[in-house]
């Protein structure tokens, strides 16, 4: 392994002048990419329905392929899943990626090419892998083991060649044989259907091992965390791991969670975050220091930037790199080497520069709530509850939050069902430091709480440890990439949470 590091390191620094060149060029690049769909997929049954073969312009593509939510294009999937080929990508697709809705039971199918995998999710990998060592040269990254948090692999009962796992299954079956050497736990753990025992089976392992890196979501690596430093016996995961240097995040924000990590690893290390959904690798930091992350515009996937206000018109108008503006919210569409064409992927982004283009993650275009005219995303929410738990001394473990609506006798306002690693001294204090950030993050939940004339106070709930978990195993959602809804726009979610944890 002490070989293999400089050996890696070297070959990262090769790339360099490549990821130097689309971040320098994006539009150019954004258009080869465009093109390079458009050819592939042009004797597809969904390229010949839509004249791919006469696509010449960004204009003529907008004009000729409607944007498509997973409802729409599900037809097409399951033929895919039924072994049908040329649907809507030209090569084989034998995986797909199983990414199920928080908030809804069905689970949906994302095609995963082999030059999905090729170049897009194992190209972004090491494109960060090439930043990370180009930003710490004396880096041990690869002397040790990688672990990555993944979730569940299972297959398809339609076609026995077809085979689907959540997206971290599908990356770990498909990786090079040398990707084995880097990683811990081996597949036969990574890749447990039942969460609570790889949770236990991936600690025992893992604890024995010379870990550099982590990867997963927070709430899933945290359990995991926390029950190593328990059969360790050990205050901090830096007494178990002493050589782990980086913390890569992905899927939920990290702004609640940094100090629930840094407390438990008890010393510094880097944090990265990454934007690869089972859509495909979208963004990355370049560097921890960086407020937003890099859009890689090179990787197979061609972006349109969807103002939120047109979700739902009848002809939702789309704009393209040159035409974003800061701090503006979209809804993200994208069109992939797996064959989703103008795809409406869920999740809403900000840029935050455009020299070189970096985004935030705001949320999920289903996920806010906006019942009182406040528009209170989640983007919001996160930083709300970071800034109260930091001015009352507590630590948040997961939050959701629903509309009060209005009565004869009482105004509107917010439900927050909040769990806790560590409870504020004063729930009241917390309550008010939260209501006094959303007023200082979004000025429309600020109006609206003038005088309490719209919003009241919002009311919150303290839940018992492990309330979330219990909720997500009663909806088969443990482990992986699933995780608690912030925000919802009615009260379905959190009437549920509420009654599961007082049944």
């Amino acid at each position: 392994m002490k070989l293999l590091s400089p050996a890696i390191s070297k070959l990262a620094r090769l790339r360099l002048w490549r990821i130097k060149n689309w971040i320098d060029h994006p539009v150019a690049a954004q258009r080869e990419v465009l093109q390079g769909l458009v050819t592939a997929a042009q004797y597809t049954i969904f390229g010949k329905k839509h004249h791919f073969s006469t696509l010449f312009t960004i204009k003529d593509f907008k004009k000729h392929v409607p944007i498509h939510e997973y409802e729409d294009i599900s037809p097409y999937i399951e033929r895919m899943m039924e072994g049908e080929e040329n649907v809507l990508w030209n090569t084989p697709v034998t995986w797909f990626a199983k990414s199920s809705g928080t908030s809804n039971d069905k689970s949906k199918f994302i095609p995963v090419s082999d030059e999905s995998l090729q170049e897009n999710h194992y190209q972004a990998s090491k494109d960060v892998l090439t930043n990370y060592y180009n930003n710490f040269p004396a880096s041990d990254l690869l002397t040790g083991k990688g672990l990555v948090v993944g979730g569940s692999h299972q297959v398809s009962k339609i076609n026995d060649d077809i085979q689907c796992g959540d997206l971290s299954a599908v990356l770990m079956q498909n990786s090079p044989f040398w990707g084995q050497w880097i990683r811990t736990p081996e597949l036969s753990i990574a890749l447990l259907d039942e969460w609570e025992d790889k949770i236990e089976k991936l600690a025992l392992v893992t604890a024995e091992e010379n870990v550099t890196s982590l990867a997963g979501v927070p709430t899933w690596t945290l359990l995991l965390l926390k029950r190593i430093l328990e059969i360790k016996q050990k205050k901090t995961i830096k007494e178990v791991w002493p050589n782990l240097e980086l913390y890569i995040n992905g899927g939920v924000s990290f702004v609640p969670y940094r100090e629930q990590f840094e407390l438990l690893i008890g010393a510094p290390i880097n944090y990265l975050e990454i934007y690869n959904a089972s859509e495909g690798f979208i963004a990355a930091q370049e560097n921890p220091d960086d407020e937003g992350m890099t859009l890689f515009t090179e990787h197979g996937i061609f972006y349109e930037f969807m103002p939120v206000e047109e979700y739902g018109s009848p002809d939702p108008k789309t704009v393209g790199l040159n035409k974003v503006v800061l701090n503006k919210n979209y809804a993200l569409v994208i069109s992939t080497t797996g064959g989703l064409w103008r795809y409406l992927i869920g999740d809403t982004i900000k840029f935050i520069s455009v020299d070189p283009y970096k985004i935030l993650i705001t949320g999920r275009l289903k996920h806010y709530i906006n019942v009182f005219g406040e528009e209170v995303i989640v983007d919001n929410s996160d930083r709300a509850i970071t800034v109260a738990a930091q001015k009352t001394g507590c630590i948040v473990t997961d939050y959701t939050a629903a509309p009060v609506y209005f009565t004869q006798h009482n105004n509107g306002g917010h439900e927050w069902l909040i769990e806790f690693d560590k409870e504020p001294e004063d729930i009241s204090l917390f309550v008010q430091e939260l209501d006094n950030a959303l007023k200082a993050t979004n000025s429309d939940y600020e109006a609206k709480r003038y005088k309490d004339i719209a919003l009241s106070l919002p009311k919150v709930h303290k839940l018992a440890k492990g309330s979330f978990t219990r909720w997500l195993r009663s909806k088969n959602k443990m482990g992986g990439q699933h995780k608690v809804p912030r925000l919802s726009n009615d009260r379905k979610i959190l009437e549920e949470i509420l009654s599961s944890t007082n049944p």
